[in-house]
């Protein structure tokens, strides 16, 4: 190995590259860019008008559990153990129906409710994002209720709202190390669940459970693993936020054993993702490996174009053919969304401020009338489109901005902390949110309520790594 490393180290295309490389990171660290994503001023709490309003309605919750002895009978209950109750909620989310996970999160904010009425010190921690979450889940209500067909979506609608405001309470549970580091590994380990049985299906014949398999440019593809979400596409959205997680959980191993279980999940996830044949999936993939490496060391960028070359040779043709089947005018899955995009912006046109309404009944009402090539779809396959298409011009700026805030606080502590651990798991957290906004340039990543969710919980995880660096052990 260090043979290898240091021939590799003497050559003139290794000289170059690196030359290359550190001349992009001084122009990177010189840019605007860096400047707004990386300095995110210090602060501890949030006084404006929300949080006040809260805190009075939190001590006035206080003094009612006193005045009926509730917060006695409560001490010490299992009931009033929020993170117990959100950990279970996050690790069963990918491995139940969605009704289930719903029950799991709705138990998680019952124990936070019974906490905050038996903890009168306990309070929001602050956060940048709290502010855009609570935005966020304003804007989709809101725009929900002035729908043209609201009774068609308000069970989705109820179930966005309540997903999205579960950020805030997975962030209010998380007060500790210990427990930020617990549900990291539930989040591993439910991964490598959902990989296993994917590669039981693949094992046991099992078939294909929808037309995913597109047309002349893919025929060689038999079975895409779709494992507990049912749906290839879907499960990629999932893997893209997870692998990161469990890579991350490798590096910062603290026992061979540890690193060998977090080496095996990664690795289980890793093929499961493969097989899911999901291009969109594949590319937000590598563009999570590539941020993660990079932010780990920029001199990955060097291994990182070799590899890259040298997988073309090694990679089945299966997945070589269906890689560079991207951009091919030919692919029906490629026509099929191109006409979709089209119609949702000649939708827009029309729709821009005030969104259609939010859920698929809306979309299936008016998008017909706007569609090219009589395309049937009930969403537009791309995420930021979908959002601007719910809720107008205000849930997209306020969407991208819960994005620029979290990214931004994530990356500055990232630039800032000392604990290397805390580092690479914030890494990894950025790295998966970054693919998974990727991958949602193609597909409408919020269509499944429980890739949704996962969303929330990771980005959670997120917010307490960034906001919780002084946290306990315990």
């Amino acid at each position: 190995m260090t043979f290898i490393k240091n021939l590799l180290s003497g050559s003139l295309l290794f000289r170059w590259l690196t030359a290359a490389s550190e001349f992009l990171d001084r122009q990177w660290e010189k840019s605007w860019l860096s400047a707004v994503l990386s300095e995110q001023k210090e602060r501890t709490e949030d006084g404006s008008l929300i949080p006040r309003l809260l805190r009075q309605l939190h001590l006035l919750l206080c003094r009612l559990f006193r005045l009926i002895h509730l917060d006695s009978l409560l001490e010490g209950s299992v009931f009033r153990n929020a993170f117990l109750w959100s950990a279970l909620a996050a690790a069963v989310t990918p491995l139940v129906p969605t009704m289930w996970a719903l029950a799991a999160v709705l138990a998680a904010y019952g124990a936070l409710f019974l906490d905050l009425g038996a903890n009168k010190s306990l309070t929001l921690p602050y956060s940048p994002e709290n502010k855009w979450i609570l935005g966020y889940a304003f804007v989709y209500a809101f725009s929900t209720f002035f729908s043209p067909n609201r009774a068609g979506n308000l069970r989705g609608a109820a179930l966005t709202v309540v997903f999205v405001l579960f950020a805030l309470v997975l962030f209010m549970s998380l007060r500790s190390k210990r427990q930020i580091k617990a549900l990291t590994s539930l989040l591993v380990l439910a991964g490598f669940a959902v990989s296993l049985y994917g590669l039981w299906q693949v094992f046991s014949g099992a078939e294909n459970l929808g037309n995913w398999v597109d047309s002349g440019t893919s025929e060689e593809i038999g079975l895409r693993v779709y494992s507990t979400l049912e749906n290839p596409n879907v499960l990629a959205e999932y893997l893209i936020l997870i692998i990161p997680l469990a890579v991350a959980s490798v590096i910062n191993a603290e026992t061979p054993n540890g690193r060998l279980a977090a080496v095996i999940a990664a690795g289980a996830m890793t093929v499961v993702m493969v097989l899911t044949y999901s291009r969109g999936g594949w590319l937000g993939l590598i563009f999570a490996a590539a941020l993660f490496l990079v932010m780990l060391d920029r001199r990955f960028i060097v291994v990182g174009l070799i590899g890259a070359v040298a997988l073309l040779f090694v990679l089945p043709q299966s997945i070589t053919s269906r890689l560079f089947s991207i951009g091919n005018l030919a692919d029906s899955s490629l026509n099929y969304r191109s006409s979709i995009w089209m119609g949702t912006l000649r939708m827009l046109q029309d729709y821009w401020l005030s969104g259609i309404g939010t859920g698929s009944a809306n979309f299936k009402l008016i998008y017909p009338l706007y569609s090219y090539h009589a395309a049937v779809a009930e969403h537009s396959h791309c995420l930021y489109l979908q959002v601007i298409a719910e809720n107008g011009i205000v849930g997209l700026f306020v969407f991208l901005g819960l994005l620029v805030s979290a990214l931004r606080n994530m990356a500055t502590q990232i630039r800032r902390s000392t604990d290397k651990k805390r580092r690479i798991a914030l890494m990894a957290v950025l790295s998966g949110l970054g693919g998974f906004l990727v991958q949602s340039f193609v597909e409408h990543s919020f269509y499944n309520y429980r890739v949704q969710l996962m969303f929330w919980i990771v980005l959670a995880l997120g917010m307490a790594l960034a906001n919780r660096k002084e946290a306990a052990e315990d």
